[in-house]
């Protein structure tokens, strides 16, 4: 008589949280960094001089950098996260899609990539690793990503991700570029964070998570391109800390204030009903905690639905700033592209103390 085989494990059950919620929290980030902050600086490379164009001052997610001489600025940023689905091959394929996406935040092209791998070779099987990795080059070879080596580390606590390299041809569309009258467009839909966390404990309805999967898994390449057209002039990529947290660190870059518009804000299916029920990740609750000193409101506060303005995003989309007038064409094109697009805010004079404001009227 044979033994019944075994069956793989959920992924999810093997870690105690799940994609960018994992991440340490906002306020002990944000304390952290503020011993970087040196601005645009002159440094030594290779023997030579080069230049640090955007480094952590305002939370960017790249870091941009040139030697003197060379024609095009470097992109360089890493990212590893722990799984949020049951599937390896769509962790994998998220984990990459989530890594290069810092790339196009900052308007660059992503070219090279080294993996990082967090796992327990001697608990766990071997094939679960490689379906991550199949996952993960599948969506590089999309991106047109050459994964070039890695690293691995025996870890207990599975995680993974990429160090990517990519490189810039024009402006960076970095967190300092925003000003005045511009409108803000969002390019994915938010709740990741919610149905990732009801799917650990098989509460997420297959539409919510399917929805959720092919959101995480669609590149930001695209979105980017719309936005160079349209003249964007900044932009962030929604991941961990929200798009709140993210929208912050524009508005502290740029000396601006923003508004936005709560009913605006497109969500994904059963997104709503699930942070109603309750199902928010601690990493989501922590970024509203942190934030809610900046934050100012109008009309009839909604308290789920500025959650989920804060919800802990994993592989989101982009926040693009762009002059109020190229705004409907912008989405238009967006839209065109398959993406739920909307102008959720816009973006005033910031002086003397930039703020963010929940208007629940609009």
């Amino acid at each position: 008589m044979h033994e019944a085989a075994e069956s793989p494990p959920r992924l999810t059950q093997l870690v105690s949280g799940g994609g960018c919620a994992a991440k340490l929290r906002l306020g002990n980030l944000a304390q952290l960094l503020g011993g970087f902050s040196e601005g645009a600086r002159d440094v030594e490379i290779g023997g030579g001089i080069g230049e640090v164009l955007v480094g952590s001052d305002f939370a960017d997610d790249a870091a941009v950098v040139r030697r003197r001489g060379d024609a095009r600025p470097l992109v360089m940023t890493t990212d590893v996260i722990t799984p949020l689905v049951d599937d390896p091959e769509t962790f994998g394929a998220i984990a990459a899609c989530n890594a290069i996406s810092d790339v196009y935040a900052m308007g660059g092209r992503p070219l090279f990539a080294l993996s990082l791998v967090f796992f327990a070779d001697d608990k766990l099987p071997l094939s679960l690793l490689a379906a991550i990795q199949r996952g993960a080059a599948a969506q590089c070879a999309r991106a047109g990503v050459a994964i070039v080596g890695g690293h691995s580390v025996r870890d207990d606590m599975m995680k993974f991700g990429l160090a990517v390299v990519g490189e810039l041809d024009g402006a960076p569309l970095s967190n300092r570029g925003a000003r005045p009258g511009q409108a803000l467009v969002l390019t994915k839909a938010l709740g990741v964070g919610v149905i990732t966390t009801a799917l650990k404990v098989g509460e997420a309805p297959a539409e919510a998570i399917d929805a959720a999967v092919a959101s995480m898994t669609t590149l930001n390449d695209r979105a980017l391109a719309c936005g160079r057209a349209h003249g964007v002039t900044a932009a962030t990529d929604v991941t961990g800390f929200g798009l709140l947290g993210h929208l912050n660190n524009i508005v502290r870059g740029s000396g601006v204030s923003a508004t936005l518009a709560m009913s605006q804000l497109p969500l994904l299916p059963g997104a709503l009903a699930l942070a109603t029920a309750g199902y928010v990740p601690g990493g989501s609750r922590a970024n509203l905690e942190h934030l809610e000193p900046r934050l100012r409101t109008r009309g009839a506060p909604d308290r789920v639905r500025t959650l989920l303005a804060a919800d802990a995003q994993t592989s989101g989309g982009l926040l693009l700033c762009v002059d109020a007038p190229r705004a409907p064409a912008l989405v238009a094109a967006l839209r065109d592209q398959g993406s739920p697009a909307a102008v959720v805010g816009r973006l005033e004079d910031g002086a003397p103390d930039p703020v963010i404001t929940l208007d629940f009227d609009a």
